[in-house]
C-alpha cells in the first residue's frame, strides 16, 4: 500500500484560502487600513442654538451617519463602505453621547 500524494491537498487548500480571500475582497469585505485613513475626513461646525433667533441649515443631509457606540459619538461614512471614525474636537478628546 502506498500513501496517498499530500500535493492535490495542499493546492487544494491554498487555492481555496486564496480563492476565499479574492471574493471576500471584490465584494468588499476586506479593508487593509492605510496611514491615510487615519487622516481628517470631513470638517464639523457646531451651530449654537440660542432661542428666538433662526438659522439655516442646507436641505441635503450630509455624506456621514452619527450613531452612539458605548457612549461616543461614531461617524459612518455613506460613500466609502465601512469607513467609520469617533468624532473629535480640536484638541483630539471624543465627542460624548447619551446611549
Amino acid at each position: 500500500m502506498t500513501a496517498p500524494n499530500p500535493i492535490p491537498l495542499i493546492l487544494t487548500a491554498i487555492g481555496s484560502v486564496a480563492g476565499t480571500v479574492a471574493v471576500l475582497g471584490y465584494y468588499g469585505y476586506l479593508h487593509f487600513a492605510k496611514p491615510e485613513d487615519a487622516l481628517l475626513l470631513a470638517e464639523f461646525t457646531m451651530l449654537k442654538t440660542i432661542p428666538g433667533e433662526d438659522y439655516r441649515v442646507s436641505l441635503k443631509p450630509a455624506d456621514q451617519v452619527a450613531q452612539c457606540i458605548d457612549g461616543v459619538l461614531v461617524l459612518f461614512d455613506l460613500q466609502q463602505k465601512g469607513l467609520s471614525g469617533v468624532l473629535v474636537d480640536d484638541a483630539k478628546r471624543a465627542v460624548r453621547c447619551n446611549p
